[in-house]
């Protein structure tokens, strides 16, 4: 906590002093009483006692608002800050642990665990030390007035704080176990309406509904738990004020009864700093058993923020594309990669890929062909093997300036919630409307200008939505277009085109590749016959390169992919990682 709030102790101080002297000003308040009992039972004046009990009062008021308000301004400037970190570190978390997490939970945890972290911030941490204080000045003008009672009431409290003792770590636990909960169900439910067309046809709302409402289930009985828990906290806390004021009002008033105690004004005194302590102290037991409900959110924050980014950026010694022929625009030598040690995906892959001309890497489901555009992309690194952009090795180099001169449309086709020109201009934000509308015409996109209301500015849904899956799929490359890569990488791009889209693209990617290189992973004959190289892959290794009628004559791997209908003549393409 005290790391947390590490830019905000100017407001955490100011903010306390303002609580403190709101505090001070109520312990004043009941000395002025005691003085308006007395004066009342001597017949003396009394509206200078009661015009000064007015203005402390008000005064107290005031200072507490502030002070209030500060806390929980702090608090969400906390909030703030520790969700821009989580959002930061989820954004750059190495695509191996990202593959370990469910998308759900990690959201989870940026939105309903920082919210229960606010309020440790912004209330707990306060009341913790600001009742300490104002209970040990109450103490001390207690212990003053009457140390019989005071011994009474500690009695009574220290009692009460013994029942919270034994309840705190089983309330941090309990708190744990429902945050967990809560992203379990964010989890499920971002499974399942992500899937929900297939949810629905196979009709499975009940199943996913039950499966989701197992998550709901164990966050309830993890909330109870931590409600009774509270509960049992909370009335031990109410016995212990009930109790002392009762043992107060009882015994002060016998004794000012039989002429035991100096005077009505000083039981009255008594009784409200016994409110004074007894009321912080309860405010403490509650910030205490706040901060063990936030220590769950907070172990589930810090979980995330302990993840392994991808390392920071360092100057690389050049950036890749300033040397030109004979070296290639990408050379993968030798590559090996898994995503489980002790089963490979990739077992010395090895190609290269000109500057201009298009590349085709073919193979079966499983051959490694996607995890290669990975590693290219440097989502993840090779465990074995290098790769060379523009003749570098990519390892000296950082990530972002090999990605730089990538373009990378996957088989996910990702559109994203926005307009049809913020998803084109994704990575080429300064690009002029000329350089919008060529592209939007070499992927065949003018009829979606003209059906969305708003045309280019019309919005796209949440995940293109209200697009075809083609559709999709000709803005993702579009999108690559406009960026004018160096090297595009293109993961089956033409699975949801029909024959004469596909033919347009195809001429479209003709030209293309006469600017730049393109590696296109292909399922169909018609893209493969196009290409100037062809690679096959075969449990993730290059068997074979060359024109398509050369593979046909000297490879078998090839021929067999070919007769087999692995390379086909139309449809959606197989995909692997």
């Amino acid at each position: 906590m005290f790391r947390l709030t590490a830019g905000h102790r100017p407001s955490i101080a100011l903010a306390t002093g303002l609580t403190l002297a709101a505090s001070a000003l109520g312990l004043a308040q009941p000395l002025i009483a005691k003085h308006v009992v007395d004066s009342s039972a001597r017949g003396e004046v009394l509206w200078p006692f009661l015009l000064l009990l007015s203005g402390l009062f008000a005064a107290e008021a005031a200072a507490g608002a502030i002070g209030r308000f500060l806390l929980d301004r702090m608090g969400e400037g906390v909030v703030r800050m520790v969700r821009h970190g989580l959002v930061s570190r989820l954004l750059r978390l190495e695509m191996r642990e990202m593959d370990r997490h469910r998308r759900g939970d990690l959201v989870s945890r940026v939105t309903a665990d920082t919210t229960l972290l606010r309020d440790v911030v912004s209330q707990a941490l306060v009341d913790l030390l600001t009742g300490c204080l104002v209970s040990a000045g109450a103490l001390l003008l207690m212990l003053w007035l009457d140390p019989l009672l005071l011994l009474l009431v500690v009695a009574t409290v220290a009692l009460a704080a013994a029942v919270v003792a034994t309840l705190l770590k089983g309330m941090r636990v309990a708190s744990e176990q429902m945050q967990t909960s809560v992203g379990a169900v964010a989890a499920e439910l971002e499974r399942a309406l992500g899937a929900l067309p297939v949810v629905r046809v196979y009709r499975a709302e009940e199943r996913e509904a039950h499966r989701i409402g197992e998550r709901v289930d164990s966050a309830y009985r993890s909330g109870v738990r931590t409600a009774k828990l509270a509960a049992v906290m909370s009335s031990a806390v109410e016995l212990a004020v009930q109790g002392s004021f009762l043992l107060v009002l009882v015994v002060g008033g016998m004794r000012v009864g039989s002429g035991g105690a100096d005077s009505l004004g000083d039981l009255v005194a008594f009784l409200l700093y016994a409110s004074y302590l007894v009321m912080p102290l309860s405010s403490v037991f509650r910030a205490i058993g706040l901060i063990q409900r936030g220590t769950g959110a907070y172990l589930r924050i810090d979980e995330v923020l302990a993840l392994p980014e991808e390392p920071a950026e360092q100057p690389g010694d050049r950036a890749p594309g300033t040397r030109r022929p004979p070296a290639p625009a990408l050379e993968v030598s030798d590559l090996h990669f898994a995503y489980v040690p002790g089963r490979p995906v990739l077992r010395g892959a090895a190609f290269t890929v000109p500057h201009h001309g298009l590349v085709a890497l073919v193979g079966r489901s499983g051959a490694g062909k996607s995890t290669l555009f990975a590693l290219i992309a440097r989502l993840y690194d090779p465990d074995d093997g290098t790769i060379h952009f523009d003749g570098s090795p990519a390892t000296p180099l950082n990530r972002r300036q090999c990605r730089a001169g990538i373009a990378l449309v996957d088989q996910n086709t990702h559109v994203l919630e926005g307009t049809l020109r913020e998803n084109i201009t994704y990575a080429a934000l300064d690009a002029t409307d000329d350089d919008i509308l060529r592209v939007v015409r070499l992927t065949r996109l003018d009829h979606v200008v003209r059906r969305l209301p708003g045309g280019l500015d019309g919005r796209l849904g949440d995940h293109g939505g209200t697009l075809s899956a083609g559709e999709r799929q000709r803005v993702a490359l579009a999108r690559a277009l406009l960026a004018r890569p160096r090297l595009l990488l293109l993961d089956e791009h033409t699975s949801h085109l029909d024959a004469v889209n596909e033919a347009a693209l195809t001429r479209a990617l003709s030209d293309v590749s006469r600017e730049c290189a393109v590696l296109v992973i292909a399922h169909r004959l018609s893209t493969v016959r196009h290409a100037d190289r062809i690679v096959v892959l075969e449990d993730g290794r290059t068997v074979a390169c060359g024109r398509h009628d050369e593979l046909l004559a000297k490879s078998p791997a090839y021929r067999e992919l070919a007769t087999t209908h692995v390379l086909h003549s139309g449809g959606p393409g197989n995909g692997e990682r």
